[in-house]
């Protein structure tokens, strides 16, 4: 916009040109998906200058140019896509049974104290165990098959998912627990159009968070145990030597994981429009 368009712009125009100016970057449309491009260029441009001046070894960390060549043929082969869809599909039953699993559990401690109050140790002493330190476990009792992936990607994420799940039983209004007690609703009632509509926002932010998870603990149970996806070519790829490969499918696992949470995260504001969490102008 030059100076003459602004002075020849009907005030109404001009004011309205003002308040966009006045708006966060990170609030307009787009805005943070530009910022997020940004700092990913950054990293990019930083890397690949601290390969050309020395700061790290050249012989074992190939310049970020050179990473995204070799993931961009990695592309284009066949078993770059079954490595992939092997942590995805491994990583997804997992979540599958966490959900399963967690969501119920969590649903029927956060409405009986009873029921909360007898699991919660088991539930306290098993959380802060993370999921890698049953590998030799799995191991032992799968051996390096997808199994052990499945069972170590549902341990990880069932913690969150049943947490969430708690939390969102716990978080039924008061009100509205006293409206459905004076128009007498049935449980079966209560439980359709007040417990669930209350725990499904936490329900689908332990989903989001799960699904990043997920993918992490994959690749690492891959990476340490064997078992084929993309953690067991990064594995190969060290071994042979082939750092940029090795390099290129770090990356991708990083890019793996973004996707995850972006599409989830997409996921959760259409499924959940009707919440006031996803209302623009809104604060979750």
């Amino acid at each position: 916009m030059s100076v003459l368009d602004v002075a020849k712009a009907p005030a109404g125009r001009l004011s309205a040109w003002r308040s966009a100016a006045r708006v966060p970057l990170v609030r307009r449309p787009g805005g943070r998906t530009l910022l997020g491009v940004i700092g990913s260029l950054g990293a990019l441009a930083l890397w690949e200058l601290a390969v050309a001046v020395g700061v790290l070894p050249a012989q074992d960390v190939p310049p970020a140019s050179e990473v995204l060549s070799e993931l961009v043929r990695l592309l284009g082969e066949s078993a770059f896509w079954n490595a992939v869809w092997r942590t995805l599909a491994g990583a997804a039953v997992g979540l599958g049974i966490a959900i399963a699993v967690g969501v119920p559990i969590g649903m029927l401690m956060g409405t009986s104290r009873l029921v909360h109050h007898a699991l919660r140790p088991t539930v306290e002493f098993l959380r802060p165990v993370p999921g890698v330190a049953l590998i030799p476990l799995a191991v032992l009792i799968w051996g390096q098959s997808v199994r052990a992936v499945w069972a170590l990607v549902a341990f990880a994420c069932v913690w969150p998912m049943l947490v969430q799940a708690l939390y969102g039983a716990q978080g039924v209004d008061e009100v509205a627990r006293d409206t459905a007690r004076s128009f007498r609703l049935t449980r079966a009632d209560r439980v359709r159009w007040l417990l669930i509509p209350s725990a499904l926002p936490y329900i689908a932010t332990g989903i989001r968070i799960s699904a990043s998870m997920a993918l992490i603990v994959a690749v690492s149970v891959e990476l340490l145990t064997g078992a084929p996806g993309l953690g067991s070519s990064i594995v190969r790829a060290q071994e042979a030597t082939r750092f940029t490969e090795m390099y290129a499918l770090i990356v991708a696992s990083g890019i793996l994981g973004i996707a995850i949470n972006l599409a989830f995260g997409r996921a959760e504001r259409y499924f959940l429009r009707w919440h006031q969490s996803q209302r623009p102008g809104e604060e979750a």
